[in-house]
C-alpha cells in the first residue's frame, strides 16, 4: 500500500508577516445553475437571483475593498466574462487579480480528459478576450478537481490552483515530468454558499444563516489559522456576499483582519509567486487503492 504524501512544508512569508490572508470571489452569476439546470433559463426569477452579483454584488465588493486597499481574487467563468465583460473589466481595471473558473461552471467528475481540456482552453479564450489578460490563477468549478487536472493546467502554463482542501497553507503540488504547481488550499467552512444560498429546487435546504453567525465562524477559523502562522483563503459569491448585511459583515471581517498588523492579505496569485520563490519541494498526490 502506498503511504500517503507528507504534510505541506510550512511557509515564510514575506516582510515578517506571520499569516496570509486571500479574499476570493467567484463570479459565478448564471452559470452556477445552467450548466447541471439548463432548463432554469426560463425561470426569470431565478436567473435574477445569479444576475444580482455582477449587476449589484460586484459594484458593492468593490466599494468595500477599495476602502481599505485590498487587492482581491475574482475568479470568472468564461460565459460569465462573455455576458458582463463591462463588469469583468471593471474588476480588472480595479486592480484585482482576473482567474479562470471553466466556462459555463462545468463539473468536472465525470468529463473526460478531452472535455476537461476543451473547457479550460474555451475559458481561456474568454477570459482573454474581455481582459486582454491570460489568467495564472485556476479554480475548478465545486472544487471539484480531478487527477489529471493539474498536468493539463501545468500545460497551459497555469502557476497554480485553488481547489483542494489538504492543508493549512500552500505547497508545490507535483505534475509530470518533473514540473509542478502551487496549490492554494480552501475549504467548505470558509464559503458562503454553505451559508446563504437557497434557490428553490437547485440549491440549499432552506435553512439561510445570519451574517452574524457567519461572521463569528469566519473570524474564529482566521484566529485560529493567524495563530498557526497559515493562509486563510475566504471564497465568497457576489450574488450571495454582495448582499448588503452580508458585505457589511465582511466588510467587519477585513477590518479583523487588518488590524492584526502581521497578515499579508494578497491576491492568489501573488500568493503562489510568493510560495513558488521558496524553492519547496513538490508533493506528490496519488489516488487511494481501496483494494490494497
Amino acid at each position: 500500500m502506498t503511504s500517503p504524501t507528507r504534510p505541506a512544508d510550512p511557509v515564510r512569508w514575506p516582510d515578517g508577516h506571520r499569516a496570509a490572508a486571500a479574499l476570493t470571489f467567484d463570479l459565478d452569476a448564471e452559470a452556477a445553475v445552467l450548466y447541471a439546470h439548463p432548463f432554469a433559463r426560463h425561470r426569470m426569477s431565478v436567473m435574477s437571483h445569479q444576475s444580482y452579483g455582477p449587476l449589484a454584488g460586484v459594484p458593492r465588493l468593490l466599494g468595500i475593498l477599495e476602502r481599505h486597499a485590498v487587492r482581491a481574487t475574482f475568479c470568472v467563468p468564461g460565459w460569465t466574462a462573455l455576458r458582463y465583460p463591462d463588469v469583468v473589466r471593471s474588476i480588472a481595471a480595479a486592480g484585482h487579480e482576473i482567474a479562470h473558473h471553466g466556462y459555463l461552471h462545468e463539473p468536472l467528475s465525470d468529463a473526460d480528459a478531452e472535455a476537461e481540456a476543451a473547457y479550460l482552453d474555451r475559458g481561456l479564450a474568454a477570459l482573454e478576450s474581455v481582459t486582454g489578460i491570460r489568467p495564472v490563477g485556476y479554480r475548478a468549478p465545486m472544487w471539484e478537481l480531478t487527477y489529471r487536472s493539474p498536468g493539463l493546467l501545468a500545460e497551459r502554463g497555469f502557476l497554480y490552483d485553488s481547489s483542494l482542501m489538504d492543508a493549512d497553507v500552500p505547497y508545490e503540488l507535483a505534475v509530470e515530468h518533473g514540473t509542478s504547481i502551487v496549490e492554494i488550499p480552501v475549504q467548505w467552512a470558509l464559503d458562503d454558499w454553505e451559508q446563504y444560498c437557497y434557490l428553490p429546487g437547485i440549491s440549499g435546504t432552506g435553512l439561510i444563516e445570519s451574517p452574524a453567525k457567519v461572521l463569528e465562524m469566519w473570524t474564529l477559523e482566521f484566529q485560529a489559522l493567524h495563530r498557526e502562522g497559515g493562509c486563510f483563503v475566504l471564497t465568497n459569491h457576489p450574488f450571495l456576499s454582495g448582499r448588503p448585511s452580508r458585505a457589511a459583515a465582511l466588510e467587519t471581517l477585513i477590518e479583523r483582519i487588518t488590524a492584526t498588523g502581521d497578515t499579508w492579505i494578497a491576491p492568489l496569485a501573488d500568493i503562489a509567486r510568493h510560495v513558488r520563490s521558496l524553492g519547496l519541494t513538490p508533493r506528490i498526490l496519488t489516488p487511494p487503492d481501496p483494494a490494497a
